[in-house]
């Protein structure tokens, strides 16, 4: 029965990916791996290319795609470069390009400060996260996908193009300053009661690898120490089995994505969130009714059982031979699991809690002014699997611990643990090869 099963999700997996399954392709005992399948593979084409109808917000609304294209090619101001979209951590996705393209490329022969050329990758379809819509070679509108902030690319052609990598906290991506260059800010300003310059200011305070979800709910740009309230891009892998899906808990996987593809991403949708009716807490999203969101075309909510199937598919990254100690990390590890006392929460092999993952601020030792941002006023504890692939940034929501070795010397002496400074380095490793 074993090797039956083998061959026929070898054959559903093969049908599946040239989308070709039918009942009479596979035995009916193996329909609920069909489903799988199919909803995988429609996952993956949503999480990479679905805007939801979002295209209405970031080209009719602001008009981002008039900033990319440039006065030049009929939109506004000098336009983006490839060369600019790389530096703004915008990535490009190596098999949407043809071979001669990708032959000029390597030759030099393409000009990459040219916004045109930008143009012609989003013709492509070839700028991860991103929809490029025209009429002949004229960019009228443009859309964004949930690959825009999670995901990136291996650089396995050059820096910022490659294949891609699904899950992936793009880092790299400066969103606010992305938006920040559209020319029709004052819907987003009308949202939030300030003006368009306090707008672009909030946006540009963000930097690389960050966004603010909670600001067009709360309305609170800046911590009390004056930082910018923005919190790290996550990966969006190693979540199955996990309870909650965000750093401080609003709700799982179908919950977190329904909100972003309407409230975020300002897709064409339903959401329906009673807890944001709390004027005290979010005001603006009490005021915009924000927790009640319905189009008239809902282009969101039958697209979330394959989204939400894939991203818990996403298989974790191995960490790359040769970048940990593996005699070290093997004695990090009892000392994860004793000493150290971070098993209690951080559960092999979930690496967080099975169950209601939170914790307050106090509990971790840190201020609580992004958990308070939260329903439940609480941190979730990080899953630990795949860690080295998000190190940029820094660590904890905020990024405010650089190093591991920062974060351990914190619970160090929070908990009182008494790590010495082997095992603390042994830590690491253990940390590191995850």
């Amino acid at each position: 029965m074993k090797t039956r099963f083998k061959i026929a999700a070898c054959a559903a997996l093969s049908l599946t990916i040239c989308g070709a399954v039918t009942a009479r392709n596979i035995p009916k005992e193996f329909g609920t791996e069909i489903n799988a399948l199919q909803q995988l593979r429609e996952g993956r084409e949503t999480f990479r290319y679905a805007t939801f109808g979002d295209e209405k917000f970031w080209g009719d609304g602001i008009g981002l795609h008039l900033a990319i294209a440039g006065a030049a090619n009929g939109g506004v101001g000098p336009g983006v470069s490839p060369k600019a979209a790389l530096a703004a951590g915008l990535k490009v996705d190596v098999n949407a390009l043809p071979r001669t393209l990708q032959r000029s490329l390597a030759r030099g022969k393409v000009d990459l400060d040219d916004p045109e050329t930008t143009l012609a990758l989003l013709k492509l379809d070839a700028v991860v996260g991103v929809t490029g819509i025209f009429e002949g070679n004229k960019l009228t509108s443009m859309g964004i996908q949930c690959a825009f902030c999670h995901s990136t690319v291996d650089d396995s052609f050059a820096p910022g193009i490659g294949r891609r990598l699904d899950g992936w906290a793009n880092r790299d991506l400066n969103v606010g300053a992305i938006v920040a260059m559209a020319p029709r800010l004052e819907p987003v300003a009308a949202v939030l009661g300030v003006d368009v310059a306090t707008v672009r200011a909030v946006l540009n305070s963000w930097g690389p690898g960050k966004f603010d979800a909670v600001l067009f709910l709360d309305g609170k740009a800046f911590r009390p120490d004056g930082k910018s309230a923005s919190v790290l891009i996550p990966p969006a892998f190693g979540l199955a089995g996990v309870n909650l899906h965000t750093w401080t808990g609003w709700g799982g996987v179908s919950h977190w994505n329904a909100l972003v593809a309407n409230l975020e991403m300002h897709g064409q949708g339903t959401f329906f969130d009673p807890r944001l009716d709390d004027a005290t807490r979010f005001p603006v999203a009490a005021r915009t009714g924000a927790g009640h969101t319905r189009a008239e075309e809902d282009l969101v909510t039958p697209l979330l059982p394959g989204l939400q199937l894939y991203q818990l598919a996403l298989p974790v990254p191995e960490a790359p031979r040769g970048s940990y100690s593996r005699s070290a990390a093997a004695r990090g590890e009892a000392v994860f699991n004793d000493k150290g006392k971070c098993g209690t929460c951080h559960v092999p092999p979930l690496y967080t809690e099975p169950g209601w993952n939170m914790h307050t601020g106090a509990e971790i030792g840190i201020d609580d002014f992004q958990a308070n941002r939260a329903p439940d006023g609480r941190y979730r504890t990080t899953p630990l699997r795949g860690l080295w692939t998000h190190a940029k940034g820094g660590f904890y929501h905020d990024g405010r611990f650089p190093t591991l070795a920062a974060v351990i010397d914190h619970y160090d002496g929070h908990l009182a643990l008494g790590l010495s400074s082997g095992e603390k380095a042994d830590l690491v490793e253990f940390l590191k090869s995850l």
